[in-house]
Order: structure tokens, then C-alpha cells, then sequence
């Protein structure tokens, strides 16, 4: 069996465009690091009376000044250093000078170069007294992506992530949405295979083969699926019924005997947290 997973893997690697080797999965795991550790670093910042413009340029300087850059900015332009998506924001918030307000729920997506190589993570943070339904969703999107890791083997489908997640979230009565996916990445933001969260007939045929690596990160809605967008400013996207919607992202690397998660925080939720 492990001379055919061998060959297997060779095979793949010729016409699979993310197969890493060894020394490419030794940088790859330096950006995550380094991305993890920005998560880390401006999570205490999260608080009432603070603007998403200077969360932005808190990360925006914490990357420079440790010789790296954030990926977001000028990225097909993009005009900040993260994403900072706000209540019923899905994704893609551009920072501004709103304050956040004690109640608000506040996703954090963030992305590292590292010496060409790309570090992707996020977390939804609750701002001050929040509710208990958001409270409850931010739990549920933290536990849909530990349901989507779970379903992750080497050789594994795609598709496998989208009915684990989906199935989780019917359970939870929520939205889990199917206008946006994951992603593989490496010298590249984005690159095939595209991870949807959601049992999309497509994935059944990407196959996890050792040495690739993606994102997972399900984005999941209070009320149901659908959203809206991107608005005027070209990037952000909304929940249709303006429900509260909330993410959670890991980089993962497809090993031989399992997934590497490559995003961990020292100081964040870990896996069974609870919000």
C-alpha cells in the first residue's frame, strides 16, 4: 500500500500544480507561523471604541517591521492590509473609521508574504457584551471549521469537507455559504484547489494528495446562505436578509499521515474552545 500511495503521489505530482516539496513546506510553515502570530498580536486590540482603520494599521506596521508584507494590500486593489468584516459583513470589509461598538462581531482576515511565500488565517471576534446568538454563531462557525478539518485525509476528496460542513451547519440552523470557498496557496494567494463548504459536485474529483496545501474556512449565516455583493466599493460582501455572519480560517499542508495545520495561535481559540 505505501509503494502504490508512492507512486500515486508522483504521478499527481506531474500535473497536480501545488505539490510542495520538502524544503517549499519549510517556508510555507514559516509564513503560517508568522501569520499566526499577527492574529495573536492584534487580538487584544479588538475592543468597543476602536476603528477597523486602525486594526488595519496596527497589522500593517507589526508585518513591515518584521521584514514581511500583508498580502491583502494592493491585492487586486485592495485598498488595506486586512479584511475586517462587521456583523453582517460575510467578508471582504474594507477598514474604516467606524468604531466597533460593544455587541459587534468582527471577523479578522489576515495574509502574510514570508519570504515569498503566503500565510492565511482568520478569527471572528466578539466585541465587548455581545448577544447570545452571536455569540452562538461565532461558536458554530469556530466548530464548522473543526468539522471541515476533521473530514481531512491524505488522498482524500475535496468534497468530503463540503458534506461534513454542511451537514453541521443544517444541524445548527444556519447558513452555510456557497459564494465563496478555499483555496489553495503557496508562492500564490490563490490556486487551485478551490475548497467549497458545501457538497459541490466538482470537488468530488480533487484529491488531497500529500505535499499540497489550502485553506479551509467555512463562512456561515445566522439566517440563510444567500449574500449580496460585492457593494459600491467593489469588495464587500453582505448576508442578503442582513443577518449576522460569521468565519474561521486555517492554512492546512496535506502530509502522508494526515493534515498540518500551519495557521495554530499561541494565544487564540485552540480546538473544544468555547466563546
Amino acid at each position: 500500500m505505501f509503494l502504490l500511495r508512492r507512486l500515486f503521489t508522483r504521478r499527481r505530482a506531474a500535473r497536480f500544480p501545488l505539490y510542495l516539496t520538502d524544503e517549499e513546506q519549510t517556508g510555507l510553515r514559516a509564513a503560517g507561523r508568522f501569520n499566526a502570530e499577527v492574529l495573536d498580536f492584534i487580538r487584544p486590540y479588538v475592543q468597543p471604541g476602536v476603528t477597523t482603520a486602525t486594526l488595519d494599521g496596527l497589522v500593517d506596521e507589526y508585518t513591515r517591521d518584521h521584514g514581511h508584507l500583508p498580502a491583502c494590500h494592493g491585492y487586486q486593489g485592495f485598498p488595506k492590509s486586512i479584511c475586517t468584516s462587521v456583523n453582517e459583513v460575510v467578508c471582504h470589509g474594507i477598514p474604516d473609521e467606524r468604531p466597533l461598538q460593544s455587541g459587534d462581531i468582527v471577523n479578522i482576515d489576515c495574509t502574510s508574504i514570508v519570504d515569498g511565500w503566503y500565510g492565511d488565517a482568520s478569527e471572528t471576534l466578539l466585541v465587548g457584551d455581545c448577544s447570545p446568538r452571536a455569540r452562538e454563531l461565532v461558536q458554530t462557525a469556530f466548530d464548522a471549521l473543526w468539522v471541515g478539518i476533521g473530514a481531512l485525509r491524505p488522498f482524500g476528496s475535496v468534497i468530503d469537507i463540503g458534506h461534513a460542513i454542511a451537514r453541521f451547519g443544517m444541524e445548527r440552523n444556519v447558513g452555510v455559504v456557497e459564494t465563496f470557498q478555499g483555496h489553495g496557496i503557496g508562492r500564490r494567494f490563490h490556486q487551485d484547489p478551490g475548497i467549497p463548504h458545501t457538497p459541490m459536485k466538482e470537488a468530488r474529483n480533487r484529491i488531497l494528495v500529500p505535499g499540497t496545501c489550502f485553506t479551509v474556512e467555512p463562512m456561515v449565516n445566522a439566517g440563510d446562505k444567500d449574500t449580496e455583493g460585492p457593494l459600491g466599493d467593489g469588495w464587500t460582501v453582505i448576508t442578503r436578509d442582513r443577518s449576522l455572519s460569521a468565519q474561521f480560517e486555517h492554512q492546512i499542508l496535506m502530509t502522508e499521515t494526515g493534515p498540518e495545520i500551519l495557521t495554530l495561535t499561541q494565544h487564540g481559540p485552540q480546538p473544544g474552545h468555547r466563546f
